[in-house]
């Protein structure tokens, strides 16, 4: 009886533990919420008013690979300022954001920074993993 015991309970500790290990840190949800919101802020600015390639018409691959590298030197400084790689918030915030209870519970209490995050447009390419249909 006594083994059973305690096999039940090294179980239950194992659980209990792996649960709160795969918790997200509140701090960390804060740091790439407020980065999220940032981001759409800067893309959206990024675009607005942008120049115009005529009806349908793409940028020539030159322009696309000059946008993609100031694009991506604006978010490696947005993001240095939280501490940040470029890397590590394309791999971290999927994690981040699966926990969608952790960002709701965030966002709940800074209704200013909800508002913000809600206005973010939404992607039209979403992908799986927690996605919020943000592309970025």
């Amino acid at each position: 009886m006594n083994s059973a015991r305690m096999i039940i309970g090294m179980s239950l500790g194992m659980i209990l533990f792996a649960g709160a290990a795969s918790a997200v840190e509140p701090a960390e949800v804060e740091k790439y919420v407020n980065a999220r919101i940032e981001i759409g802020e800067m893309m959206t600015n990024y675009f607005k008013g942008g120049e115009s390639y005529g009806a349908g018409q793409r940028p020539s691959p030159e322009k696309m690979k000059e946008m993609g590298d100031d694009i991506n030197g604006k978010l490696s400084d947005l993001l240095s300022k939280r501490g940040l790689s470029l890397e590590e918030y394309r791999v971290r915030s999927k994690e981040i954001f699966a926990d969608k209870d952790a960002v709701d519970a965030y966002l709940a209490k800074h209704p200013d920074l909800k508002t913000r995050y809600d206005a973010l447009p939404l992607s039209r390419m979403s992908g799986s993993g927690g996605s919020t249909g943000r592309g970025y």
